[in-house]
């Protein structure tokens, strides 16, 4: 009687420190979640960005492309290529600044 006792409370707590450790790993995860940095709204950003160029739908095009592989447009309509530099240093196959 006495080993069976002993059986069940060492399972009950071997459950225990599983359930535990599972725990501590979900809660891990989703730190590692909210440190990511949050994707941003690019159809809103190049919009904005390019609201006063003349070809408009070729600058919000290039400004996409740019926006989803750097997750940052510069702010205002022009310059400001410094705040983001991967935006900035992204260029065509003729060696021009691909993104506007």
């Amino acid at each position: 009687m006495a080993i069976s006792k002993a059986l069940i409370a060492s399972i009950f707590i071997s459950l225990l420190v599983i359930h535990l450790a599972e725990a501590d790993q979900m809660g891990n995860e989703n730190a590692a979640q909210d440190s990511l940095p949050k994707k941003m709204d690019c159809g809103a950003a190049c919009a904005a960005r390019c609201r006063l160029a003349s070809r408009q739908h070729l600058c919000k095009r290039a400004c996409g492309t740019c926006c989803s592989r750097c997750n940052c447009v510069p702010p205002g309509t022009s310059g400001n290529q410094d705040v983001c530099p991967c935006y900035a240093t992204m260029t065509t196959h003729g060696n021009r600044r691909k993104c506007p």
